[in-house]
């Protein structure tokens, strides 16, 4: 029997949102494991410093791609530019927050956290997909939230498209396990990352009681995901379709 690896040697992984946090983290883990890596964001096009230095240091190539995820003609153009390059793997990981009261979450605010964190990794995974749906091999991440299982607060369009992310990836794996693709997600809970820093500066009492809440005492560093998207990147996945893995520090448990 051959022990399954998570040896990414040969493989291209095209991760959204790389130039910082969780993408930055799991771009440089993919990368030390052997990944080359085309990494996407609105502003990698200026500064991808950190992310080229750190995959170009695990000696992999490394691509910086532009694109704005609020911006659906620029999405297809995307998929139109990627079309003739063949991916292995996608990691759906941008994504934004409003973090606004129900009452007064307007429909500008719902439409672009639908579309940047919903609409562009659902056509990212159809058109990607298309690829390795013909080539019978494939791996799709998609990067949802603790908010994919409840409902946060404050955070109504936020945790409807994580919903949503956890509804695509069974619906999407039902379809494609068949064809030797694997579709999962991971659902990380409360990470020291540029989206919950307002939390962490504006509230200082919810801060509190969300890190009283988590059984591991301390809230997550990026790299703390980076590890469950290389195993779900990595043979050693192979027989793991449709699920929503959560890396929360023992949160929903609690």
């Amino acid at each position: 029997m051959n022990t399954p690896t998570f040896d990414l040697r040969g493989k291209t992984a095209v991760i959204t949102g790389a130039r910082k946090g969780i993408g930055l983290a799991i771009a440089t883990a993919m990368a030390e494991h052997g990944a080359d890596i085309i990494g996407i964001s609105s502003q990698i096009d200026t500064d991808s410093s950190e992310v080229e230095s750190r995959v170009k240091a695990a000696g992999r190539n490394f691509t910086a791609i532009k694109c704005d995820f609020a911006n659906h003609d620029e999405v297809l153009a995307l998929t139109r530019d990627l079309a003739d390059t063949k991916i292995d793997i996608l990691v759906n990981n941008s994504g934004i927050t409003q973090r606004t009261p129900t009452l007064e979450h307007s429909d500008e605010m719902w439409n672009k956290v639908m579309q940047v964190n919903l609409t562009t990794p659902f056509v990212l995974t159809r058109e990607i997909g298309k690829q390795m749906v013909e080539r019978k091999s494939g791996k799709v991440i998609f990067i949802g939230s603790l908010w994919s299982l409840q409902g946060g607060l404050n955070v109504v369009s936020y945790a409807a498209s994580k919903h949503a992310i956890a509804g695509i990836t069974k619906a999407i794996s039902n379809e494609w396990a068949q064809h030797g693709v694997n579709v999962n997600s991971i659902a990380p809970g409360f990470i020291e990352t540029d989206i919950n820093s307002a939390l962490k500066t504006n509230l200082p009492e919810r801060y509190a009681f969300i890190s009283s809440r988590i059984t591991a005492q301390r809230w997550g560093q990026p790299e703390d995901i980076a590890g469950a998207a290389v195993f779900l990147a990595s043979p050693a996945s192979e027989y793991v379709h449709g699920i929503v893995l959560s890396v929360d520090g023992g949160w929903s448990a609690n």
